[in-house]
């Protein structure tokens, strides 16, 4: 994993927010265990996945065949289309039905080449899925688990999860408990949409997935 990954921060994880956890009921054993169950498996899957795709990068795997493997397994544990419309904001339902499509498409590309590039190699490290979900209101959960790294302190992930027509999927991603993905992506978008509404926004989410992934995503 290159070093900007888990420590800067901004690329995949996003600045925050505790607002999403400042709502909170504690940890409880009262929770339904099959729902838990349900929250907590696209977690598990994706962190299977992430550590797969680190160790073939390890094995000299090509961006292309890690993007590959992990696009189905992104798509399948986040609601992009959710996630975008949140990081827009409140501009979502002015943007055209034509530049929605065109947006999601680079946002899902920008989306897994992020994760590609951040996953890249392996040291040793290890996931390990905290048991249990956390209500935080509006129908929401939190799922969390740790990445223990060789020699450094593990990071926390929180993964904010819902529940629609395809099942438990992630809205947000919260790093040490406080760190959204979503909040830090919203700031970063309005610049675009500013200055040139989706299609600039778009178009930068374009660059951002072909410099990640040297041109290949």
């Amino acid at each position: 994993m290159n070093s900007n990954t888990l420590t800067g921060r901004r690329s995949l994880f996003a600045l925050a927010s505790g607002a999403l956890l400042a709502v909170a009921v504690p940890w409880a054993p009262g929770a339904q265990a099959a729902n838990a169950r349900d929250a907590m498996a696209p977690v598990a899957q994706l962190d299977d996945a992430l550590l797969a795709a680190m160790k073939a990068g390890s094995r000299g795997a090509s961006f292309s065949a890690r993007y590959a493997t992990l696009q189905p397994v992104i798509e399948q544990v986040f609601d992009l289309e959710r996630v975008l419309a949140a990081s827009v904001g409140f501009s979502w339902p002015t943007i055209s039905a034509q530049q929605k499509r065109a947006l999601m498409a680079a946002f899902r590309r920008y989306t897994v080449a992020t994760y590609v590039a951040n996953f890249d190699s392996y040291n040793g490290q290890s996931f390990e899925l905290v048991p249990g979900m956390r209500e935080v209101g509006n129908g929401e959960a939190v799922v969390r688990t740790r990445l223990h790294r060789r020699s450094r302190s593990p990071v926390v992930l929180a993964y904010v999860m819902r529940q629609g027509p395809a099942g438990w999927q992630a809205v947000d991603v919260l790093t040490d408990g406080s760190i959204s993905r979503v909040a830090v992506q919203r700031s970063d978008f309005q610049e675009l949409l500013g200055s040139g509404g989706a299609p600039a926004l778009a178009a930068g989410l374009e660059r951002k997935a072909a410099n990640l992934s040297g041109g290949v995503a």
